[in-house]
């Protein structure tokens, strides 16, 4: 590989690839953020790209003017966001950038012929079906970045995907395991945003302490790999070491284990098939002592079930469940509903709103814009 463009550079994983292209001394052309112009403005200036996207359009002149001596050549919104995912002299795009926004620079990528890794779960979920089909027609490689994927991705080399039995998902069960639907009665954002082992954006963490992170993922998992929701299994793994596991015919299961670092899958995706040195620490075994095992709560945790009911509809269904999630989670970090309200509103979408098949990126938007209507709807309506 030669060049790669991040988008999404000043979120978590951004951040975190940065630290990998430094480490190995990659080429870094184009850099993308949503809003961020100050760390965006710094990153510039460090890993020198040539070409920096600011989504938020109103802060161009701000970007420019922090900029205007490193000679970068600035773009903005949503065609700014598909030019930095398809710059001729890129080779690999790392699309890190939240909600469905992803969905159209990752098919500008795609079509433009570039290898892809991809941390955008919700371009899988929402439009995964354009997606798989747009990286068959155009043959190249799509590396899964989330922790569970990337898992999943190792375990599965060097077997026969027909020799496949079940894939095993696992999740840490955020920081509400074991607690009851009373129990969250009455959850701050301060203590939906503390993650007992990973360290993430604000967004896929109330994510992951709702399940609904879980429940994408699963729905992400049956695109990537071309299983059946019968074929994935959930299972909480509170101490994050097991990152998913396979299951074969015979019974042979192999996993995937490493210490809770997203810098590891990151690394992979933009080095494969090379393992090289990491930024992260080694795993220790003896520090853990004991890796423990459960079934997730799905009557305590609504979202993760209105997920998966959203996997068995199919067509335009999983995208109105991501689309009403990132309008509820917004309200929920500011502090204008209730943690449990996400999944209230949540299932309230998937019930409203008649899902129907994916055509076109159009169909796709529609369906996560009429689910944030809904979510916003019912917010001034009182819930």
């Amino acid at each position: 590989m030669s060049s790669i463009s991040i988008l999404g550079s000043t979120g978590a994983i951004g951040v975190q690839a940065l630290d990998v292209a430094k480490m190995h001394g990659l080429k870094v052309s184009a850099l993308a953020a949503k809003s961020n112009v100050k760390k965006l403005a710094e990153q510039i200036r460090e890993f020198k790209p040539e070409y920096a996207c600011i989504y938020d359009e109103s802060k161009a002149d701000g970007l420019y003017s922090l900029t205007k001596d490193t000679g970068v050549k600035i773009l903005t919104g949503m065609g700014g966001l598909c030019k930095a995912a398809s710059l001729d002299s890129v080779d690999l795009v790392l699309n890190g950038v939240v909600g469905t926004i992803g969905l159209e620079p990752t098919l500008a990528a795609i079509n433009s012929k570039k290898d892809l890794a991809l941390a955008n779960k919700e371009t899988l979920v929402s439009g995964g079906e354009l997606v798989m089909d747009a990286v068959k027609r155009n043959g190249i490689n799509l590396y899964p970045v989330d922790s569970e994927h990337s898992a999943i991705f190792q375990c599965l080399q060097g077997s026969r995907r027909s020799d496949l039995k079940k894939i095993i998902l696992t999740a840490s069960g955020g920081p509400f395991f074991g607690k009851s639907r009373e129990d969250m009665k009455n959850v701050t954002v301060e203590q939906a945003l503390a993650h007992p082992t990973w360290k993430m954006g604000p967004k896929i963490t109330v994510d992951s302490a709702t399940l609904m992170n879980k429940g994408l993922e699963f729905i992400e998992a049956m695109r990537l790999f071309g299983v059946s929701a019968s074929e994935i299994e959930i299972v909480i793994h509170r101490e994050s070491v097991i990152h998913s596991a396979v299951e074969f015919k015979d019974g042979a299961v192999i996993a995937q284990l490493g210490v809770p670092d997203m810098r590891i899958p990151i690394q992979y995706a933009l080095t494969y098939p090379a393992r090289l040195e990491s930024p992260s620490k080694s795993l220790s075994l003896w520090d853990y002592g004991k890796l423990t095992f459960y079934k997730p709560d799905f009557e305590a945790f609504d979202c993760i079930k209105t997920a998966l009911r959203a996997a068995a509809l199919g067509g335009t269904a999983p995208a109105i469940v991501s689309g009403a999630d990132e309008e509820a989670v917004n309200l929920f970090l500011a502090g204008k509903i209730g943690f449990l309200d996400i999944g209230k509103l949540v299932s309230g979408a998937l019930d409203s709103i008649s899902p129907g098949p994916i055509s076109s990126v159009e169909n796709v938007v529609g369906a996560v814009s009429a689910a944030r209507e809904y979510v916003r709807d019912r917010y001034k309506k009182g819930i």
